[in-house]
């Protein structure tokens, strides 16, 4: 009998634990890697939960990565911050501070970054009927919507 309320006591102390717990909600669902093409550019990117509890994606497969007549990885020539446009483009973050809102399901708040033109713009991200991953980014009003297929 000792045992059955302990573990009953010990069940509903651990609930609101569980409840907090990003991965036991929608929210986790962005979590993974995926297969993307913009510009005609294929590239594969990986979305995890930040140390902040935000989401954040980053590249880490492109198709050509590499300059054919030097060797090297291409860069990221475009990036309005230059201490960055000597990351590999298979490095690049893409977007973070994504953030889960549960009453519209999907994931905004965060800022997403496109390589091929260098431009920062808001984002929003959710998942299209079909099962892949819709990507909205604008900047005042005026945006592009991508979609993504989970790995």
């Amino acid at each position: 009998m000792k045992r059955l309320i302990f573990s009953i006591f010990a069940l509903v102390l651990a609930l609101p634990l569980l409840s907090q717990n990003p991965l036991n909600n929608d929210a986790a669902n962005i979590v993974g890697d995926y297969y993307a093409i913009q510009s005609g550019n294929e590239s594969k990117v990986r979305i995890f939960l930040a140390e902040d509890g935000t989401y954040t994606g980053q590249i880490f497969w492109v198709k050509d990565s590499v300059d054919p007549a030097t060797g090297k990885k291409y860069g990221d020539p475009k990036n309005p911050d230059k201490s960055l446009r000597s990351v590999p483009c298979d490095q690049i973050v893409l977007f973070k501070g994504l953030k889960y809102n549960p009453g519209k399901k999907q994931w905004d708040s965060g800022k997403i970054y496109d390589p091929t033109r260098g431009i920062r713009a808001n984002c929003t991200v959710c998942f299209a009927p079909d099962g892949r991953l819709k990507i909205r980014g604008s900047v005042m009003g005026i945006g592009e919507t991508v979609y993504w297929k989970k790995l």
